[in-house]
């Protein structure tokens, strides 16, 4: 006689033999995912952006996550063909959650993917969610979303979990098989289906939670965490300046004591650290609590960006009053280092700020496709870089930390100012005529 577990094994088994994935989103987050389930499984890949299902068609990843060389091998169908994602059993959504104008959430990616599934998936589809929300809102934005655009109950027909995304982009040590995963779900036979699917493609842990909003919840905490720790850096930052001491030495200092957690200023942009905490922000309001910490924390990161072009406007008045021309070369448009995204990009709000004040503003970014560049900027090639007085270093990408100072001295037309946002330069010596500032 056969024993519970022993039927929830076969059930198992049978549930993963042959099993068709649709991963719909495929950007930073969703195209790892894929590559990661197409060694197991049968992947489609769906996507509405026809230059980027047309790139990957033609192995070609513009976000430089993936290698040519891996989706070649890969065996992945990628489509802009909704009607496809009829044939998966189960599908994942990995479409963005920005902010609107007034910083609160955007589902509109999210609930038009939902209706698109909706519309297409056969009855028993086991949809999962990565997408970064708020607590509460994949069972009650997407869930019925799915019911209205399919004509099926939730829980019968078709069913629901939540698995939130933990892709790094740019870091290529924390990949999406050697990073533990938490997954969630409606009920207990869909969170065992979604656990062995996610440990059949990855390496580490999966760590099943008991709901769908601790998921939710756990995503959101991970990403608030590192930008109140950021924000207390930026304001010690702050702090220290007015003391004439380097952040950068108080800090490598007080790293030496074994239960110290290091972190470091800087800008905070991007689809993740600087997004996510509006959406606890709304959410938290929305049930009658005001989070005035986390409200904190989010006004001292967006204040850095102000601080930076009041430092580049003082000095201009303090040193640089009289001169005919002067130039400010921006080193860095990304929102962080070794990527191509300039979403969110606190560098190039920086650069449009300084730019409104009919300064000469010359930008250098080797990750960033010719085509995004905002049109308003002075896009050049480092060899262009010449008879600048200030420099910005907004983001240290691997190129510029590979030069040696004396590269950096050749842009200045004589005396300058470097401003060294995360402490490239933290120990190297200029001449006395450069002068170097960070936070």
């Amino acid at each position: 006689m056969k024993t519970n577990t022993g039927i929830m094994n076969e059930k198992i088994n049978g549930f993963l033999d042959d099993l068709i994935i649709g991963v719909v989103g495929l950007g930073y987050v969703g195209l790892p995912v894929a590559l990661g389930f197409s060694r197991k499984f049968k992947v489609i890949g769906y996507d509405v952006n026809k230059e980027r299902i047309h790139s990957l068609q033609h192995h070609i990843d513009n976000t430089r996550e993936v290698s040519s060389k891996l989706l070649k091998e890969s065996s992945i169908t990628f489509t802009l063909d909704e009607k496809q994602l009829n044939s998966c059993h189960v599908i994942i959504v990995t479409v963005p959650t920005p902010l609107n104008a007034n910083k609160e959430p955007d589902l509109s990616y999210l609930i038009a993917a939902s209706t698109t599934i909706g519309k297409n998936m056969k009855r028993g589809t086991i949809i999962v969610y990565e997408s970064t929300v708020y607590p509460g809102a994949t069972e009650e934005t997407c869930i019925p979303t799915l019911e209205k655009s399919s004509r099926l109950t939730c829980g019968e027909d078709f069913f629901v979990g939540y698995s939130p995304e933990r892709i790094n982009p740019g870091d290529k040590t924390h990949t999406f098989f050697n990073t533990e995963k938490i997954v969630a779900a409606q009920n207990k036979e869909t969170l065992d289906k979604i656990y062995h699917l996610y440990q059949k493609v990855i390496d580490a842990e999966v760590h099943k939670v008991n709901s769908i909003k601790v998921a939710e919840a756990a995503k959101l905490v991970e990403n608030t965490q590192r930008d109140i720790n950021i924000a207390f850096m930026n304001e010690l930052s702050l702090i220290f300046k007015q003391m004439g001491i380097s952040t950068y030495d108080v800090l490598d200092a007080a790293k030496t004591k074994w239960n110290f957690t290091p972190f470091y200023p800087g800008l905070v942009g991007g689809h993740c650290i600087g997004v996510d905490p509006y959406y606890f922000i709304y959410k938290s309001k929305i049930k009658g609590y005001h989070p005035e910490f986390l409200e904190t924390a989010r006004k001292v990161n967006e204040h850095i960006p102000t601080i930076i072009v009041d430092t580049v406007l003082s000095y201009i008045d303090e040193h640089l009053d009289g001169d005919n021309q002067i130039n400010i070369g921006i080193l860095g448009l990304t929102f962080k280092e070794n990527i191509p995204d300039i979403r969110n990009s606190k560098s190039v709000e920086i650069a449009l700020t300084l730019a409104d004040y009919g300064l000469n503003v010359y930008v250098h970014d080797p990750y960033v496709m010719p085509t995004d560049f905002p049109h308003q900027l002075k896009v050049v090639e480092w060899e262009e870089l010449k008879d600048l007085s200030i420099v910005i270093l907004a983001v240290p990408h691997q190129e510029y930390r590979n030069r040696k100072e004396i590269d950096f001295q050749k842009l200045f037309i004589d005396k300058g100012l470097i401003i060294d946002i995360k402490g490239l330069f933290w120990q190297h010596h200029f001449p006395p005529f450069i002068k170097v500032i960070s936070l």
